[in-house]
Order: structure tokens, then sequence, then C-alpha cells
């Protein structure tokens, strides 16, 4: 499982025109990868990871600021592009696997007392963010 995590000043995602997800204020955009074989550890740990991670202004994290985070799948960051001009997916997990995955990442989140906002799975999404910093990392878990 990887995650591209920026801290932001607001972000929202559409699809078809309608606001399904959207968060205000300082908080962490999430764009999560679900990988072949990612477990239930795997999952406590982006959890773990997205919520106690130093990322907001003033060394602090989601806890301590009470910060909301808006998660939305993107099997892309699995994408292969060692060889070749066409990325290889055989790295994602397949769509039912990684919707399982991803939403038991959000309900791991919000279980530690964080407010989520969610894209849609498999939707084709518009996702706006007000980068904040600009502060982007790539978490592993």
């Amino acid at each position: 499982m990887i995650a591209v995590v920026s801290r932001v000043a607001g972000a929202r995602v559409v699809v078809d025109g309608e606001t399904v997800g959207e968060i205000h204020g300082e908080g962490l955009l999430v764009l999560l990868g679900v990988a072949n074989g990612d477990d239930d550890e795997v999952v406590r740990t982006m959890g773990r990871k997205v919520t106690s991670l130093r990322l907001l202004r003033d060394d602090a994290s989601v806890l301590e600021k009470s910060a909301p985070v808006l998660v939305v799948s993107q099997f892309t960051l699995l994408g292969n592009t060692r060889k070749g001009r066409r990325p290889s997916w055989s790295a994602a997990a397949p769509p039912k696997e990684a919707r399982a995955r991803y939403e038991q990442v959000i309900e791991d989140i919000r279980g530690r007392g964080v407010l989520v906002a969610t894209g849609r799975f498999g939707a084709d999404m518009s996702v706006e963010s007000l980068n904040d910093g600009p502060y982007t990392v790539l978490v592993h878990a």
C-alpha cells in the first residue's frame, strides 16, 4: 500500500458535477493505492501513519489538531513505468480487493476519531486541492 499525502488548506472530490467529498481548513489529502497482498496489518499501519505522522503546521499530526482527511482511491500509484511506454498495473490489487482495503483504511482512520471524507471508488473523479506549503510525502505501509 502506498499513499501520496499532501497537507492542504482544503480539498474536494467532484463526480459528474457533484461534490462527493470535501474538507475545509488544514487537513490531509490522501491518494491511496492498494497493492496485491495488502493485509489487515498493512491497513492498520497506513491508518496509524496517516493520523500520527507530524505533517501539519507546527509539527503536529491529524490527531493532535483534530484535522480532517480526504481519502481518494488511486490505483495508478502502483503503475510500473520501468519498461516500455505504458505503465504496468500488475502490482495493483484487483478492484474487489482494492475496494475492501480502501474502505478498511477509511474505517481505521475514522476509528481513531478523525473526520474522513472520501472520493467514490472506481469513479472518474476531479480532485481539487489547495496545497499548503506545498508539503507532500509518499507514505508506505
